[in-house]
């Protein structure tokens, strides 16, 4: 999508601050950090949200791994993290490109928002 904000920070349009990059999935520091540690993880397709996957299984999974990957390597499996999915704009979804939100480095209450 062209418009994307996350489809042109793939495409090297928009600086950010990337920390993890393969051959389908991308990771960048959230710009409005609602942890110490806030990390988007994202596929490189642009799926504008979970209600948009249809077999895309595969790749929800790979997505996944890497954020549990990313947890570990910022140290936040020690303490805890959580990975949140928002869906929708109801749900808080602002940029419609799929990305979970992994967050850590202070205590998560609960219920969330």
């Amino acid at each position: 999508m062209q418009d994307c904000i996350f489809c042109k920070i793939l495409r090297k349009e928009i600086p950010a601050q990337i920390v993890f990059e393969d051959d389908r999935t991308f990771a960048i520091r959230d710009v409005n950090p609602q942890a110490p540690t806030h990390i988007l993880v994202m596929p490189k397709k642009h799926v504008a949200s979970l209600h948009d996957c249809s077999s895309e299984e595969s790749m929800l999974g790979h997505v996944l791994c890497i954020a549990r990957n990313l947890a570990e390597h910022e140290g936040l499996h020690k303490t805890g993290y959580r990975v949140v999915l928002n869906t929708g704009a109801g749900a808080g979804q602002s940029v419609f490109h799929i990305h979970f939100h992994l967050l850590g480095g202070r205590p998560m209450k609960w219920p969330p928002g």
